[in-house]
């Protein structure tokens, strides 16, 4: 990457994206960090709000609210964790299923849109370098996470 300005197109086109998906996901009236969760639940099989908390690469005072809010709208429910008395687990409710398969819908109707743009052979070229983007910055997130866990006091 010759210039600094390049890589700005990368974080443009991150923020420009997470505009377009905040202004499709306000309909049903999610943010982002609220529909990651929802596609990360289920109604079975409960999380914990600290493996929530890890997965969405968020503080836990802010699953906490993510968490508030997603009750309050009736889209999850929480019970006291049967291996852990200090902890509670999160699942979806039967209106969580269907907010989110909504919500899905008109996500993946933005993404052809956005896509539409590229050919096939396009689209698979770019999948397949920022999947190799995407791993070696999740390599060095994990070097340094390790390394700050190492030395810490």
């Amino acid at each position: 990457m010759d210039d600094y300005q390049d890589y700005r197109l990368f974080q443009e086109l991150s923020l420009l994206l997470d505009h377009a998906d905040r202004l499709v996901l306000r309909q049903f009236r999610l943010n982002t960090l609220q529909y990651n969760a929802l596609l990360l639940l289920d109604p079975d099989e409960g999380w914990r709000l600290t493996d929530l908390s890890e997965r969405l690469l968020c503080e836990r005072s802010t699953v906490t609210r993510l968490v508030d809010y997603l009750e309050s709208e009736g889209l999850i429910s929480r019970s006291p964790d049967p291996g852990d008395r200090r902890s509670q687990r999160v699942t979806l409710t039967a209106a969580g299923i269907a907010r989110r398969r909504e919500a899905q819908a008109a996500i993946e109707e933005a993404i052809r849109r956005r896509f539409s743009v590229l050919s096939r052979d396009e689209e698979r070229h770019l999948i397949a370098m920022l999947k190799r983007l995407r791993a070696i910055v999740s390599a060095e997130i994990e070097a340094t996470s390790h390394e700050a866990n190492n030395t810490a006091p």
